[in-house]
């Protein structure tokens, strides 16, 4: 079995157990080989809340590794968070292990103000 079919698995197996709502979204990590991508999302309505990436400009401008690129995304996400009044998440990984990027990125999140 391909390492992407076995990651899709897990995937699924995490997304059996949590879902967002208006009130405690779920806080979605997304990694690619070069960026990383974090989301609030309402599952109850199906819309994304809140989105940050190590695209945006004022992120992407800044010539760190991408570990510390990731503590910046998962603190800008906690900011648009917080500016919307949402203090509380559930944290979803995204068949990725709780390690390296995906890990910095709760880290900021958390150093932001969000809890989970």
């Amino acid at each position: 079995m391909g390492k992407l079919i076995q990651r899709q698995k897990i995937r699924y197996r995490i997304r059996k157990k949590i879902a967002g709502t208006a009130v405690k979204p779920r806080l979605s990590v997304f990694r690619s080989n070069a960026e990383i991508y974090a989301q609030l999302i309402d599952d109850d309505n199906g819309l994304t809340i809140v989105a940050a990436s190590s695209r945006d400009k004022d992120i992407a401008a800044q010539k760190v590794t991408k570990i510390e690129k990731s503590k910046l995304v998962g603190a800008a996400v906690a900011k648009k968070a917080l500016a919307l009044g949402l203090t509380n998440c559930v944290f979803d990984r995204g068949g990725n292990l709780y390690h390296g990027r995906v890990k910095s990125v709760a880290d900021g999140a958390r150093e932001g103000g969000l809890v989970f």
